[in-house]
C-alpha cells in the first residue's frame, strides 16, 4: 500500500495536468473562488489594522484547506484509485495554465488587430494594471511579465506542491497563493495585515521561481529564443526586480524573447517604477505567442519534474523519515525499559519513586537535571 500511494499521487498530477490543458479552467462554481468567497467574509470578521491579526487570518484560512486535503489523504489511504482521482481534481482546480495562454494569444489578436479599447479592457483578465493610457508596447509588456510571473504562480509552483505534499500541499499553496492576490499587495488597508499572507507567498514560491526561470532559459529555443542571451539575462537581472520571485521568471522571459521589461507601472491609485530587465526592445504584439508557447512547454517540463518526484526523490525521503521516526521511537522504548529496571534493582525504592522514574526516562531528561 505504501508503494501505491506515490503512484496514485503522479498519477493524480498527470490527469489534472491533462484536464487543464484540454478544459482550463472550470466556468462554473471554481472551487477557488469559492474560496474567495469565503476567505473574504472571514477576512472583513478578523481585520485589524495589525500584523498579528493578519498572521491569525492567513494560518486559519490556509489551515482549512490544508487540513480538509489531509482529511481526505487519510480517508483513501487504502484506496489508491479514489487518491489519484482527488489528486487529479485538486491539480486541475488549482491550474491555471490553459487559461494564462489563452488570455495572451487573445491580448495578441487584439493588438495585432489595432483594437487598443479591447485590449485595455482584456489586460484585467491578467493583472491589475491601470490601462488606460497603455499603448501597445506596454500592454505587450504588461501581458509578457504577466505571463512569465504566473507561469510559476499557476503553474509550476502547484504542481511542486502537489508532488512534494500530496493533495494537502496542492490545496494550502493555492489557498496562500489567492490570499497573496487578495490582501497581499500594498495598500492603506492591508499595509501591515497583509504583510503575513505576502511573506507566506514569497516563502512558498521561493523554489517553484527559480525552477521556472532556469526552465524557461533551458527551452527558450522552443520561442525561437536564444538559450545562451537567457542565461546571461537572468543571472545578470533576476535579482534586481523589488519581488525575491518574479524577477526570476521575468529576467528568464526577456533574455528569452530578446526583449526588455520593467518601467513605470500604473495601479489604481498608485505607480511603481521598477528596474529594467533584458536589453532588447519593448514587447508587440508578435512577442505574446511565443511567450504563451514557452509558458507551455516549461509547464510541461515542471509536470515531469513533479510527477516523478513521488516515485524517486519523494520515496527516498519517506524512507528516511520513516527510519529516523523508528529509530528514535526504539532509542525512546529502550530509554524507558532501562530506567525502570534500574529503579527496581535499587532496594528499598517505593512504588512512587519507580512511577517518577519511569516518566523521567521517556522524555530523555535524568533525574539529576
Amino acid at each position: 500500500m505504501r508503494q501505491a500511494a506515490p503512484v496514485a499521487n503522479a498519477a493524480g498530477l498527470v490527469a489534472g495536468y491533462a484536464l487543464d490543458r484540454l478544459l482550463g479552467d472550470p466556468r462554473r462554481w471554481h472551487p477557488v473562488a469559492g474560496f474567495g468567497r469565503v476567505a473574504g467574509d472571514l477576512e472583513r470578521r478578523m481585520y485589524r489594522p495589525d500584523r498579528s491579526a493578519g498572521a491569525a487570518f492567513t494560518a486559519l484560512a490556509v489551515g482549512m484547506p490544508v487540513l480538509l486535503g489531509a482529511a481526505a489523504t487519510v480517508a483513501t489511504r487504502r484506496r489508491p484509485l479514489a487518491r489519484a482521482a482527488l489528486v487529479a481534481a485538486g491539480t486541475w482546480t488549482v491550474l491555471g495554465g490553459r487559461t494564462l495562454r489563452h488570455e495572451a494569444e487573445v491580448m495578441g489578436r487584439t493588438l495585432r488587430a489595432g483594437d487598443l479599447p479591447a485590449a485595455r479592457q482584456r489586460l484585467g483578465h491578467l493583472c491589475g494594471r491601470d490601462p488606460s493610457t497603455l499603448d501597445e508596447p506596454e500592454l505587450a509588456r504588461a501581458t509578457v511579465e504577466s505571463v512569465a510571473e504566473n507561469t510559476s504562480d499557476a503553474v509550476v509552483a502547484p504542481l511542486l506542491w502537489g508532488a512534494v505534499g500530496g493533495l494537502p500541499g496542492l490545496l494550502g499553496y493555492r489557498a496562500a497563493n489567492t490570499l497573496d492576490a487578495m490582501i497581499g499587495h500594498r495598500s492603506p488597508r492591508y499595509a501591515r495585515f497583509g504583510t503575513p499572507a505576502a511573506r507566506l507567498d514569497d516563502l512558498l514560491n521561493l523554489v517553484p521561481a527559480r525552477l521556472t526561470g532556469l526552465l524557461t532559459v533551458a527551452l527558450a529555443p522552443i520561442a525561437h529564443g536564444d538559450r545562451d542571451r537567457a542565461w546571461r539575462v537572468w543571472r545578470r537581472d533576476r535579482n534586481d526586480h523589488p519581488s525575491p520571485n518574479a524577477g526570476q521568471c521575468e529576467a528568464a522571459m526577456a533574455g528569452a524573447l530578446g526583449v526588455r521589461l520593467g518601467g513605470r507601472n500604473v495601479y489604481f491609485g498608485r505607480s511603481e517604477v521598477r528596474p529594467f530587465l533584458g536589453d532588447g526592445p519593448r514587447p508587440q504584439a508578435r512577442h505574446l505567442k511565443r511567450a504563451a508557447r514557452l509558458s507551455g512547454a516549461v509547464g510541461l517540463a515542471a509536470l515531469a519534474v513533479a510527477a516523478s518526484y513521488p516515485l524517486t526523490a519523494g520515496r527516498l525521503v519517506n524512507a528516511v523519515g520513516r527510519r529516523v521516526a523508528a529509530t528514535s521511537g526504539g532509542a525512546r522504548s529502550a530509554a524507558v525499559r532501562g530506567g525502570v529496571r534500574g529503579l527496581l534493582g535499587s532496594g528499598g525504592v517505593r512504588g512512587a519513586v519507580v512511577t517518577d522514574g519511569v516518566r523521567a526516562a521517556a522524555v530523555g531528561r535524568g533525574r539529576d537535571r
